[in-house]
This record gives structure tokens, sequence and C-alpha cells, in this order.
């Protein structure tokens, strides 16, 4: 791998518009294919920016979980955990993982020229070249991208990082709009990037005026967060209260690519606390109440993975997270259900939590998807029923009113390994209360 230290970094300090024709003339001197849409790559990856973000993160959960657990630990509450993980697996698919899940590549490559032709304040010939560049980029094929060099690209990271430090907002945006595109799908040219200064330079614009630096700038820093490297040097450089305010303020997009990039941050278990003392949880609450699809989606993994801090959880139920989830629980649609029972299952943990699935009249729709619903869901229904009823001889009252007893006895016999086990010590706390 180069990085920008190596052979690339006397070219980076070159002019900016020798910069814009060295790439040129080297990233984009391959034709697309005869025959093919100049923007068929474009279409190809926005189809395939569904759920792929989501189940890849619950599958890393799955891969994450504790180890060196003896027989007896794993009998508590830390083995409903890494249990709950573990059926992630279940319904988790990374084959079609893509970092930015917001089709940016057919948006940017279907924009009209003058969209983002430099203004009449903006006409330097520094600023003109950074624009070209980003037409060039955004209207080229995913194959010349994806095929070109490390070396090739290097003086574009250089021409977008002295970008970001210019005075024109326009030249700003136009550079987080090239970070955010080069550093899409390739491994090693986000490792070049996040070696290059850009990061420190992309902080200040998640907190941007404009919608269009901002969603940019956060998704640049969301395709950087991917690699494992980048993780500290985003933390470091300040990302994550800004990140937390574009999660509060930005487009639909901004706001669920930032609970992604906070997601990816979380996965360095000492920024999870910072992220909940931040306030990234009301916001990804807000996220669940009233956002698309994807951002309900994007919401319930993040709130999982904070929520594995005892003070996220207090701070998701305190923010009104447990009505939502229950909601989605009885849609029995869109995707949600499974999502929703691993982050109330993860809630039930706590005393707080129990009483606010009660409270939201969360028993008897968490019976129901144990009794009718999907065989994952019905796996995850009973671990939250295990979860609300353990010590709580109120909530083990309240399932006995809800006739649980005849769901869990066929659970218990005709269910998973685990599910199985888990119905069974269900029933054995029911079965207690009645004697």
């Amino acid at each position: 791998m180069v990085f920008l230290a190596d052979s690339s970094s006397s070219r980076i300090q070159r002019s900016l518009g020798r910069s814009m024709r060295t790439l040129r003339s080297n990233l984009f001197r391959n034709d697309p294919p005869a025959g093919a849409s100049p923007h068929a790559g474009s279409a190809a990856v926005s189809e395939n920016l569904t759920d792929s973000l989501v189940d890849f993160q619950l599958q890393q959960l799955a891969v994450g979980s504790p180890r060196g657990s003896d027989a007896k630990s794993a009998a508590s509450s830390a083995e409903s955990v890494s249990e709950i993980l573990e059926l992630s697996r279940d319904f988790s698919d990374c084959s079609g993982f893509s970092s930015d899940i917001s089709g940016e590549l057919q948006r940017l490559a279907s924009a009209p020229p003058a969209e983002a032709q430099p203004s009449p304040s903006a006409s330097a010939a520094a600023d003109a070249e950074a624009y070209e560049f980003v037409f060039a980029l955004s209207s080229s094929s995913l194959e010349a991208i994806e095929s070109a060099s490390v070396e090739s690209i290097g003086p574009a990271v250089g021409a977008c990082v002295e970008a970001l430090g210019a005075s024109s907002p326009e030249l700003k945006r136009a550079a987080a709009a090239g970070i955010r595109l080069l550093a899409k799908h390739r491994s090693d040219f986000r490792a070049l990037i996040g070696a290059s200064g850009s990061i420190p330079a992309l902080v200040p614009l998640l907190k941007s005026i404009d919608p269009a630096t901002q969603e940019s700038a956060v998704t640049a820093l969301l395709n950087l967060s991917l690699e494992e490297e980048n993780k500290k040097p985003i933390t470091t450089a300040g990302a994550i209260k800004p990140m937390v305010y574009a999660l509060r303020t930005g487009t639909a997009v901004a706001k669920q690519n930032a609970a992604c990039a906070l997601l990816s941050l979380s996965m360095i278990e000492e920024n999870r606390g910072a992220i909940g003392a931040c306030g990234a949880i009301p916001p990804l609450v807000s996220l669940l109440v009233s956002g698309s699809s994807r951002g309900k989606k994007d919401s319930l993994t993040t709130l999982y993975k904070l929520c594995s801090v005892r003070r996220n959880k207090e701070r998701a139920i305190s923010a009104g997270a447990v009505p939502p989830l229950v909601e989605l629980v009885g849609e029995r649609g869109g995707g949600t259900v499974e999502k929703a029972l691993v982050v109330l299952g993860s809630l039930a943990a706590v005393p707080e939590g129990k009483d606010a699935v009660a409270e939201a009249g969360g028993i008897p729709v968490l019976v129901e998807a144990m009794e009718t619903g999907p065989t994952a869901g019905r796996e995850f229904a009973v671990h939250a029923l295990l979860q609300l009823a353990a010590e709580s001889p109120h909530i083990q009252r309240l399932l006995l009113g809800e006739g649980a007893i005849p769901p869990l006895v066929e659970l218990s016999q005709a269910g998973s390994t685990r599910a199985k086990r888990k119905a069974a010590m269900l029933l054995g706390y029911l079965r207690e209360l009645r004697h």
C-alpha cells in the first residue's frame, strides 16, 4: 500500500490545477466498456444499498461477542448478550455491504452541470479546476475508479485536502464530495485518505450551515471510519460531538449516515459512553420514530451497540425509546421486527426497562410475537420476555395473565435449541409463581 507520505507525497505539493490534470490523465484514461452507460456502475451500486449496513454491523457484533466465559457465567445475563449476538447471524447478510448508503453516485452523476459550476465569487482558476475534478469524478464509471492505483489517486486526494482549507464554501463542498466518493469502496483508498490530513479538515464541516456540505462531510467520515486504522484519528479529531450535531440537524441522508458513522466509531468500546454523553441517544430515538425505513434500521442497530453500556440504556429509556420499539414489534413488517426485539431485550435487562416495557403495553405484543412470529422473531421475543421476567414477579404475573404458558410449552418442544432452553427457563419462573 502506498501512502501520501511515500511516493505520492511530492505530487501533493503541486498546484491544485496540476493535480487535477494528473488525475484526469491517470484515473479517467480508461473509457467505459463499449455500449455501456457511463453511469451503469452508479445505478448498480444504488440498487444494492438496502439493508446491508445494518446486517453487516450486526454480524460484526456477533463476531465480536465476549469470549472465555465459564459455564456458570454463560447462564447469566452476560450469556444473554452473547446469545443475542449469535442470533443476529440468523438474519444478517453482509454480501451486499456498501459503506455509503445514500446513493450519491447516481445523484452526482445526474446533477445538471449548472448546479456545480463555480459562482462568480469562486471564479479563480484553482476553484474552476476543483469543480472540474468533481464533475470528472462523479461522471466517471465505477470501473475507472475501482481500477485506479493508489499512486494515481494520490494527487486527487491531495487536491481535495487543499480545497478543504480553501475560503470558498463552494470549493469546500466540492472537496468533501470528492473525498466522500473516493472513500466509498476501497480499503487502500480509505487508508490513503486517512493518512492525508483530510480527517481534521472534514470535522468542522459537520457543523456547516450548507446541507449538501454537511451531508458530504458526514458520509465521507462514515466511509473513512470503515477502515479500522481511521477510527481512532476520527475520534481524536473531535468528531463525535459534531457528528451528533449532524444527527440532530442534517438532511435525512445525513442523519442516517451520521447514525452509521457513530455505530462504526462505537466499535471502539471506550467511545460508547462518550457518544451517549454527547447527546446521541435522543436524536437516535427521534430517527427511530420519524425516520425512513432505512433510518429506523440504522437507528436500531446503533442504539443496540450503544446500549451495551448501562448508562446508555438508561438514556434510551429516558428518551422514550421503548414505546416506538414496542410499536415496531407490533407492525410485523418493514424488516424491523427482529431488530426492535433485539433492542427491547437489551433495555429489558435493567429495572427501568422492565417498567417501561410494561407501561408501553409491550407484554401482550411480545407474547404474540413469540406465539405467531417467524422463527427468528420468536427466539428474540422469548429472550426479551426472559429478560423482563427475571427477578420481577410483577412481570411474571402479567405473563400469566396474557396466557404465555401454552406458546412457551410449544416453543420449549418445537423451537431451536436456544429457543427451547430460554422457553424452559421462563416456564420455570411462571410455574414457581403459580405454586
